[in-house]
């Protein structure tokens, strides 16, 4: 027994606690794992803050570098964050916008772990004088989720930020 868990329970987590870690330097989902939400009837907010997530501008090859914001309500499996900081780092290589970033992580998470709602928010420094700031959201169909994926969507940044407090 584990902090509270099983070896059977964390048969599936092989990375934490790894100390041969490899770092991939290309987009790469299958390194993501999970483990059960141990409190399935209860909704709560797990949050991640990435303050050092890096991609490539596909058209410039130039790096880009944002703080990422995940935050997700679990419903069966809940994603092991030390593969989820391994498949942000996985990035790093990778050519892509920064609104397709932010979907594309929050689609891999929602395929990894189905969850009940989930946001993606990326605040990416500037170049060229200006940032982007793409949230993408998803509640889960059918249920009160997808309503509030909406009101979020809607009331999303609603008082814009200063300069001194990105």
């Amino acid at each position: 027994m584990t902090a509270g868990r099983s070896s059977e329970e964390l048969k599936d987590i092989t990375l934490l606690g790894n100390q041969g870690t490899k770092y991939l330097f290309d987009y790469t989902p299958g390194v993501l794992e999970t483990f059960d939400n141990k409190h399935p009837n209860r909704a709560y907010f797990v949050k991640f803050n990435c303050p050092e997530f890096t991609t490539l501008c596909p058209m410039t090859g130039q790096p880009d570098f944002a703080t990422l914001y995940i935050s997700y309500i679990p419903n069966v499996k809940m994603v092991e964050s030390k593969s989820l900081k391994l498949y942000l780092f996985s990035f790093r290589n990778h050519g892509d916008f920064h609104e397709d970033c932010v979907n594309i992580i929050m689609n891999d998470l929602i395929d990894l772990m189905d969850p009940w709602y989930i946001e993606v928010w990326g605040k990416f420094t500037p170049r060229g004088g200006i940032s982007i700031d793409p949230y993408c959201n998803y509640g889960k169909p059918g249920t009160k989720y997808e309503a509030m994926a909406e009101h979020r969507l809607m009331s999303h940044d609603m008082y814009p930020e200063k300069v001194d407090n990105r």
